[in-house]
């Protein structure tokens, strides 16, 4: 697949997602065949004012590539001037415009641009002037029900120079709640010229490919449902390959990418961030097994990184 200058490996990517988009996660799943990995959502005007404590949510390993940066804020010209800052962190640069949390939403930025049609259309003018590398940008299906202007910003993308066009169909006012609508991909794709790349309620490998099948979109983009589950992107992978589901991966194959997780934390972050960041991870990895609560309620509690490392060996091996 292409975007733009950029060729990719395969059609299969996934979202940036603050505070959770960290290198460590990337490198899981970019070892389980993610074509494509983002950072977590930077903020321009941290980048262009703030500088070093902003930047350290772009930091990146070469063994990753390809790497898309996602920035977000409401300035075409702040914008542009971190477009110029992360020329070489990546190979690709998306600007958030569906991010629909409120603190973001009350800066004019994320979602909130679906509501100025025109600014958007300034923002990426200014970006695509300021960067030549391929250019995206992330929606929504707008503002709520009342609003679903996807297909105009979409057009607006399209024609003021971006690559492709990623959209989680669903309005900011439903958050999370309720399901993506995919009839708004398949419409957005009969729309663009440029790729379409659907996101949305990806929870196993058939919801992919019935995605794929239903919409057309040129890509699909993995966000929740790989939440402690990396194994999601080789099932898709294998069963668009071979239309063949490879076995559920068993406890000890769970054990050695969890422990894989806990080696690149501590070796990028050190152990205090690693106990706070690998105690929803390890919460993910063992939601469905047997035990799960109880592993929950000492991953919480754990006082250290030894501590919660023995106690993760115990109950992915079912030791007493």
């Amino acid at each position: 697949m292409r975007i733009g200058s950029l060729i990719l490996k395969n059609s299969l990517f996934l979202a940036p997602m603050a505070g959770i988009s960290d290198l460590p996660y990337r490198q899981i799943m970019k070892a389980f065949g993610a074509g494509l990995v983002f950072t977590e959502m930077v903020s321009a005007n941290g980048l262009v004012y703030e500088g070093r404590r902003t930047r350290e949510l772009l930091r990146s390993n070469a063994t990753e590539g390809p790497l898309g940066v996602q920035i977000f804020g409401s300035d075409p010209d702040i914008l542009a001037q971190a477009a110029v800052l992360v020329e070489n962190d990546g190979d690709l640069l998306d600007i958030n415009m569906g991010c629909p949390v409120k603190k973001v939403v009350r800066s004019g930025a994320g979602s909130a641009l679906l509501r100025e049609p025109k600014r958007v259309a300034r923002i990426i003018r200014s970006v695509r002037r300021a960067t030549s590398r391929p250019l995206t940008i992330k929606i929504r299906s707008g503002w709520d029900h009342s609003s679903e202007n996807y297909l105009e910003i979409g057009h607006i993308a399209q024609e003021e120079g971006a690559d492709a066009v990623t959209l989680h169909p669903r309005t900011r006012a439903q958050g999370f709640s309720g399901k993506s609508a995919w009839e708004h991909i398949h419409a957005l794709k009969q729309r663009l010229r440029i790729p379409v790349i659907g996101s949305g309620d990806i929870f196993d490998a058939e919801d992919a490919l019935s995605m794929r099948a239903g919409s057309g979109c040129d890509a699909v983009m993995i966000g929740r449902g790989g939440y402690g589950n990396p194994w999601l992107l080789r099932d898709i992978l294998e069963l668009e390959k071979a239309n063949a589901r490879p076995s559920a991966p068993s406890r000890e194959d769970r054990l050695r990418v969890v422990l894989r997780h806990f080696d690149l934390h501590l070796e990028q972050f050190g152990p205090v961030r690693t106990l706070g960041e690998m105690r929803k991870h390890l919460c993910w990895y063992s939601r469905g097994l047997c035990g799960a609560s109880s592993f929950r309620a000492q991953v919480n509690s754990s006082r250290g990184v030894d501590e919660l490392r023995k106690a993760t060996r115990a109950f992915f091996l079912l030791e007493p």
